[in-house]
């Protein structure tokens, strides 16, 4: 079995594993999405961090536009390897880096547009001793987080330079990790996230990246490791040993 088809196993392996997890033990909108959106929700199901400036324009805008322009840079650094000479070992790293991310993201804003899963702050409804969820109602389009989106998409990094720059690929999954939880979290605080939109969020990214990185993965697998990744067919000549026969 090659280093791609043991990585491509493990990572189905794992990308089943968190499914099961997030369908039947964190399902969007059960006990334990309400648990934790419980400390930002309203005594009548208001949300009073809903039009917070650090919410709501700091994280929901300005660390978005920040995160907007990184991905600009990737493909600026991909259409300069094509005229500079110390990028263009990198050119296919750059190149996958800007169109997965721009691909795992669009995916999820399309998942999202069509889904009919409403945002908390539309589902609660007031009443004379507190507030009552209301499950039925079809219309948001809250799932997967959008915003999230943007931080876990960094993820991609790991992809794309887990086989030439270890540490920078790392970099990249924890940084991603790191934005998309704190971007998801800030719209759970101002209700228009569940946890458990974001942690499918993760899901779809990472999803995208363990289908198609099997495509690019000769693009991206510097040539002497495919060369030392080939099976070398060994042939053994056979020895011919001399005998005398007795007279």
């Amino acid at each position: 079995m090659s280093e791609l088809q043991r990585f491509s196993l493990k990572q189905g392996l794992i990308l089943l594993g968190c499914f099961i997890l997030l369908q039947f033990w964190f399902p969007v909108g059960g006990q334990l999405d309400l648990m934790l959106i419980q400390p930002w929700t309203g005594l009548h199901g208001q949300f009073p961090w809903r039009y917070d400036w650090f919410l709501e324009k700091l994280n929901h805008k300005y660390v978005k536009n920040l995160l907007i322009l990184c991905d600009v840079s990737f493909l600026a650094l991909w259409l300069a390897s094509f005229k500079i000479e110390r990028l263009h070992a990198q050119r296919w790293q750059y190149a996958y880096l800007f169109w997965i991310l721009i691909l795992s993201t669009s995916v999820v804003g399309i998942l999202k547009s069509q889904s009919g899963h409403a945002c908390p702050w539309n589902m609660t409804q007031a009443t004379t001793t507190g507030f009552l969820w209301n499950f039925n109602l079809s219309h948001g389009h809250c799932f997967p987080g959008g915003h999230a989106a943007t931080g876990f998409a960094l993820m991609t990094g790991f992809f794309a330079f887990r086989k030439t720059t270890p540490k920078r690929a790392y970099f990249y999954l924890v940084a991603g990790l790191i934005l998309g939880f704190a971007m998801g979290w800030a719209q759970m605080m101002r209700g228009a996230h569940f946890l458990s939109h974001n942690l499918w969020t993760a899901w779809v990214v990472w999803c995208c990246n363990v289908t198609l990185y099997p495509f690019f993965y000769r693009r991206l697998v510097p040539a002497q490791t495919l060369e030392v990744e080939q099976p070398i067919a060994i042939t053994q000549q056979p020895t011919t040993e001399n005998t005398q026969e007795a007279a």
